[in-house]
Order: structure tokens, then C-alpha cells, then sequence
């Protein structure tokens, strides 16, 4: 692998790699993310879900939400990989969360960003402490929130108000990461991913984490693909 990335790097051959794979991925349809009534649940009108990955609401009437699953078999892990929800999405989102039994949500933007708003505010602040979501039948509450100088980690609990069921949520929220940027330091962020994996929240006892950025594909991406890498190289016999 070191041998193969060193080549890789040496010969410029990664922008002939991104063509290639981009290429691929015009033969995958995403019919469903373009079908009229889902236009209001994307972000971005250039970036939808394929069909064969999207992830699918079991509960309700419209099953499109903008998100995909991603399966790295050799590492044992799986991400769900999605937008920065909308306001009319917001209840979508926990939906997700709840069905696909996710511990843990790692949110890698702001909500402002250079002044425009690339998240709805999806989970309740100390200063209203609860959120309701009535399409979905879901309440919110801040349980703790710990502020760190580049990361902020919350605890929530989430309620099924058909059921009456609760489950503890991590929320991972770094903040320091700009849109078509890179993170202040490596050491940063990779400290931010061992506080995700302490949690145990990526390990195969749970569903998948819930990782989202604005788009869902830049920052997103690449927390995943790094947490994998990661684990792919490591001598340990386990990984958290």
C-alpha cells in the first residue's frame, strides 16, 4: 500500500484516478433523488445519492432521504454519509438515526459558514434544551455539552414519542474544518477522530455513524476514508 501511494504520488497519476472513478460513476443511477417530490429534500441540486446506496426511511409515507450507506468490508465499517439536513428534513434525519439504530452523529461544519447557512439547527442548544419534530414523532434533549478550543462533543437523548423509547446519542460536532478547506492541524483532527472512536460509537455493535458535512461527499468523505485507512494499517487485532 505505501509502495503503491508513493508511485501514486510521485507519477501525478491522481487526477488521471478521480477521472476515472467520476467516469464510474456515471453508469450508477440516481432516478429517485431527481424524482419531483424529493427536489425539496436535496441541498444541492448536483449532489444525490445512487440508487443501489441511498438509504431508505422505513416509517413513513416517502422513503427518499439525501444519504448513503458505505460499506469498507475490510475494515469492518460502515458510514452513512449525508447532507447537512434542511429545515423540512430535520425530522428525516432523526428518523434515519433512530431506524439504523446510529449511536453516534459526527458533524464536521458549522452552520454559518461564510455567511451562508449550510446546516439547519437539528438539535436543541442550552439555551432551549429540548426540539420536537412533529412529522416524525421525535423529541430531542440536550443532556451535555462539553467546548472544546476545535471540537465540541454533546450528549443527547433521543425520544420516540410513538413508543415512548429513549436512546443516547453522541453528538461530535468539529468545528474548525472550512468548507473546501483542510483542518487547522493534522493533530487536530486526528485527535477529534479518536474522541469519535473512544465512544465505541464506530464499532460493529451499533448501526452506522451518521457523518455530514454541508454537501455530505468533501469533509464527509474524507473523515470516513481516513478512519479507514487507519484501521486497514494498524498491527492491532481489534479497532474501536
Amino acid at each position: 500500500m505505501d509502495q503503491d501511494f508513493k508511485d501514486m504520488d510521485s507519477e501525478g497519476r491522481w487526477q488521471n484516478l478521480y477521472i476515472e472513478i467520476r467516469n464510474q460513476s456515471h453508469e450508477c443511477p440516481l432516478k429517485v433523488a431527481k424524482y419531483p417530490e424529493n427536489r425539496n429534500r436535496n441541498r444541492y441540486r448536483d449532489v444525490s445519492p445512487f440508487d443501489h446506496s441511498r438509504v431508505k426511511l422505513e416509517n413513513t409515507e416517502n422513503d427518499y432521504i439525501n444519504a448513503s450507506l458505505v460499506v469498507m468490508e475490510e475494515a469492518q465499517r460502515s458510514y452513512i454519509l449525508t447532507q447537512g439536513p434542511l429545515r423540512n428534513t430535520c425530522g428525516h434525519f432523526w428518523l434515519m438515526i433512530w431506524e439504523q439504530n446510529t449511536k453516534a452523529v459526527i458533524m464536521l461544519n458549522r452552520v454559518i459558514e461564510k455567511g451562508s447557512e449550510k446546516c439547519a439547527q437539528y438539535w436543541p442548544t442550552q439555551d432551549e434544551h429540548e426540539m420536537s419534530f412533529r412529522d416524525t414523532h421525535f423529541l430531542i434533549t440536550l443532556v451535555s455539552e462539553d467546548v472544546k478550543s476545535y471540537y465540541t462533543t454533546r450528549v443527547l437523548e433521543l425520544q420516540n414519542d410513538k413508543t415512548g423509547e429513549k436512546r443516547e446519542i453522541y453528538h461530535f460536532h468539529y468545528t474548525t474544518w472550512p468548507d473546501f478547506g483542510v483542518p487547522e492541524s493534522p493533530a487536530s483532527f486526528l485527535n477529534f477522530l479518536f474522541k469519535v472512536r473512544e465512544s465505541g460509537s464506530l464499532g460493529a455493535d451499533h448501526g452506522p455513524a451518521v457523518v455530514h458535512c454541508s454537501a455530505g461527499i468533501g469533509r464527509s468523505g474524507t473523515l470516513s476514508l481516513v478512519d479507514t485507512c487507519l484501521v486497514l494499517v494498524s498491527p492491532a487485532p481489534s479497532h474501536l
